[in-house]
């Protein structure tokens, strides 16, 4: 290969970098929010600044107010605390409806004393390793009653090993639905050279499309799921025969393909918020317990599900690729297009393959995350992005295996963090990773200098 194509790889490599770091820098601004202590308990709330919306409630032990109970709250870059006044009431206000994590400081309770989990309110269950820290979220209203009632009991902890177990474990499942995006990433660009920087819509439209068939049509999620698979190869489709093709034909350049899927990004995410609001909704089995157990790991049956189907997904790309006709002619274009051509391989054919298969397992992708994160919401997608440019990168550039392994660094790096970081800051740690990898190793961890693929 001659200086000039590997003077083109490396500028494509450093325009992706800095994009991402641009979209990094973007997202920690727009995600700052500051909290506000409230020190008077005198009333519920306090001196906190005061927003549409506000979870509340009231602490009780043996039927009688608890009085200097504190109280935080904590999720979206928000913290703030407050201490239960004299009828045990409290109120925390945050600025927007979003899942957060609720937390009584045990060390402010009665002696021998915890929140009794045989009372706690419908839907509201303890995060794994405590007694006191829950996840919540919002209904239909901007506010959120948690009636907490204490009784005798022994506090839970959990040991650093358990921990670590734990978070590996969602590392793991989190990496698989994150490779499930950019495996299509990575043969997007393998074959086009084409950053998509609205691949997180294209999940964003996966998990949309279960809202309606799988919540408003009522549709059961075993039909939903192959639905929204079938509606993401659709849109592939159509993306590549409406768009991608004539500007293809029409010699634009990669710089300018990639403005125009930054463009397109911004107004699919705003097509979807006209169309299902700004606000966070549930699919069926949301939240369903961990009653599955394994020595410290806890699992839902939803997430036996997910990892589940991100690696039959991922097992089945990999012996398309490795096994097909047209596999194998996709990692012939991502080796040399002009060469393929030359060969008798039909591009345009294949590279519309690629953007419907990519489609396909972004839009079941968006399902996973959905589920995962958990909710939809319209800039859904966004907030996944840049983890899964770090991992195609860390991989190395246009190979798709080296996104799965990429995928899955980054997916354990980002959940085994939060033992020593704030979780708001967990997916700085696979940026740092991202940025030494590639001060060590600029082509990733199975890309080669000489080709893309």
């Amino acid at each position: 290969m001659g200086p000039t194509t590997v003077t083109t790889i490396s500028s494509r490599r450093w325009i992706l970098v800095i994009f991402g770091l641009l979209l990094a820098a973007g997202m920690v601004f727009l995600s700052a929010p500051t909290g506000a202590r409230a020190d008077a308990p005198d009333t519920p709330g306090g001196d906190q600044e005061q927003t549409d919306f506000y979870f509340g409630g009231v602490i009780k032990y043996d039927d009688q107010p608890v009085e200097g109970v504190t109280m935080s709250i904590e999720g979206n870059g928000f913290k703030a605390e407050t201490v239960t006044d004299a009828e045990g009431k409290w109120r925390l206000y945050v600025p927007e409806k979003e899942e957060y994590v609720l937390t009584v400081d045990e060390d402010t309770l009665p002696e021998g004393v915890i929140v009794d989990p045989a009372q706690l309110p419908e839907g509201i269950q303890p995060k794994q390793g405590t007694t006191a820290s829950f996840d919540v979220s919002f209904g239909l209203t901007g506010s959120k009653i948690v009636n907490l009632f204490l009784g005798e009991g022994e506090r839970v902890t959990t040991s650093f090993w358990d921990q670590l177990i734990e978070r590996l474990m969602n590392g793991i499942n989190f990496g698989l639905l994150l490779a499930l995006a950019a495996v299509g990433v990575s043969l997007i660009f393998g074959t086009t050279g084409l950053s998509n920087f609205a691949h997180g819509e294209m999940l964003t439209y996966g998990a949309v499309m279960a809202l309606i068939f799988g919540v408003w049509l009522k549709v059961p999620m075993y039909i939903t799921i192959p639905i929204v698979i079938v509606l993401g190869a659709v849109l592939g489709w159509a993306l590549d025969t409406g768009l991608w093709r004539p500007l293809r034909r029409r010699g634009l350049g990669l710089v300018q393909l990639m403005i125009v899927s930054i463009g397109l990004s911004l107004a699919g995410r705003y097509v979807f918020q006209f169309f299902i609001g700004g606000g966070t909704y549930q699919l069926p089995g949301a939240g369903a317990p961990r009653d599955i157990v394994i020595g410290p790991i806890k699992l839902s049956w939803i997430d036996v599900t997910s990892m589940a189907i991100s690696i039959v997904l991922l097992v089945a790309v990999a012996y398309w690729l490795l096994r097909t006709r047209i596999g194998k002619a996709t990692r012939a274009i991502s080796d040399n297009p002009g060469l393929a051509a030359a060969s008798g391989i039909n591009v345009d054919r294949v590279i519309r393959i690629v953007w419907i298969l990519a489609a396909a397992l972004a839009a079941i992708a968006g399902v996973l995350w959905a589920y995962f994160r958990p909710g939809v919401k319209w800039d859904m997608g966004v907030q996944v992005l840049l983890l899964i440019f770090a991992a195609v990168t860390l991989g190395g550039l246009g190979t798709a295996f080296g996104a799965l392994i990429g995928s899955l660094i980054v997916g354990i790096l980002v959940e085994i963090s939060t033992l020593w970081i704030p979780p708001d800051m967990k997916y700085v740690g696979a940026l740092a990773v991202l940025i030494i990898i590639l001060l060590v190793r600029p082509q990733g961890i199975l890309g080669r200098k000489e080709r893309l693929g």
